[in-house]
């Protein structure tokens, strides 16, 4: 499919439109942050079918936002804010990806195989835009579903202290593995979109990829929240927030640098550049 040709610009408005009411419907995104996912899909979408991977993306996301919500709220005092996303946290998980993707459309037309001996550039682009949401996926399922672990987190950046559930930077085992696991579901759906192209596919070099990319972006992601976000904790509610509101709160971690949204940006910049630019040539070989 050609980017921006009449069917992908049909596609594109469909998807575009989908977002932006399913968003609101299910109270995912706000008014501002809908509009930002309907033109992020509509460009997405309109630049090949690889744009679809925003849409796996954002429903997985969502799924696993509002999965269990009640048993999260009574640990995380913002989560209830944070499960409706604004215009600022959607083109956090977007903006570079959709960068990408017009970049590739303009400057070499339709998508290709990943094969970095015919064309480094193109295939670099592509793996950049998978490194992309393998590490928004990753942190997401790594974020939401990990905090529903039976085991107490450690905070990544001092690894021998236990922290609260909800802690920025608090890590488990499991959290970790569904950082893998959205990876991997990443690089899965990139596979399953090039055979629909019906385009050449490294089955399990895609899947590696997706699975470094989700793993090391959601620890990265982790790392950066310990540092450069605060945590605090209510010992009278029992709950962990990121400002502090009252004077009884004890700050748990980390400095007041970067906004959930900056951390996540941050961390989407690192791995689509070091994923697309210098990991992904030694692994499609």
């Amino acid at each position: 499919m050609k980017p921006f040709c009449i069917q992908s610009l049909l596609l594109g408005i469909s998807i575009s439109m989908y977002m932006t009411i399913s968003g609101i419907k299910r109270k995912s995104l706000s008014p501002m942050g809908a509009l930002a996912a309907s033109i992020v899909g509509f460009l997405s979408i309109s630049c090949g079918l690889r744009g679809f991977l925003v849409l796996i993306f954002y429903k997985l996301g969502s799924f696993a936002t509002k999965y269990q919500k009640d048993a999260k709220e009574k640990t995380d005092g913002d989560a209830s804010k944070s499960a409706i996303r604004g215009p600022h946290q959607v083109l956090a998980c977007s903006a570079i990806a959709v960068a990408c993707s017009l970049y590739h459309a303009l400057y070499f037309g339709e998508e290709k195989a990943i094969d970095f001996y015919q064309s480094r550039e193109a295939s670099s682009l592509t793996c950049a835009i998978i490194a992309h949401y393998a590490v928004c996926l990753g942190d997401t399922l790594s974020s939401e579903l990990g905090m529903l672990s039976k085991s107490q987190p450690f905070l990544i950046s001092a690894p021998w202290r236990k922290v609260p559930c909800g802690t920025n930077g608090g890590v488990t085992i499991l959290g970790t593995l569904w950082g893998a696991i959205g990876g991997a579901i990443i690089g899965l759906a990139t596979i399953l979109l090039d055979m629909i192209i019906g385009i050449e596919i490294q089955p399990m070099a895609t899947i590696i990829y997706g699975i470094i990319c989700g793993l090391f972006g959601s620890l990265l992601d982790s790392l950066l929240g310990a540092t450069l976000q605060c945590s605090y904790y209510d010992d009278n509610r029992k709950l962990v927030y990121c400002k502090k509101e009252t004077k009884s709160m004890k700050h748990i971690a980390g400095f007041d640098v970067l906004t959930n949204a900056q951390v996540n940006l941050v961390s989407v910049i690192v791995i689509t550049v070091v994923g697309g630019g210098y990991v992904a040539p030694f692994i499609f070989r």
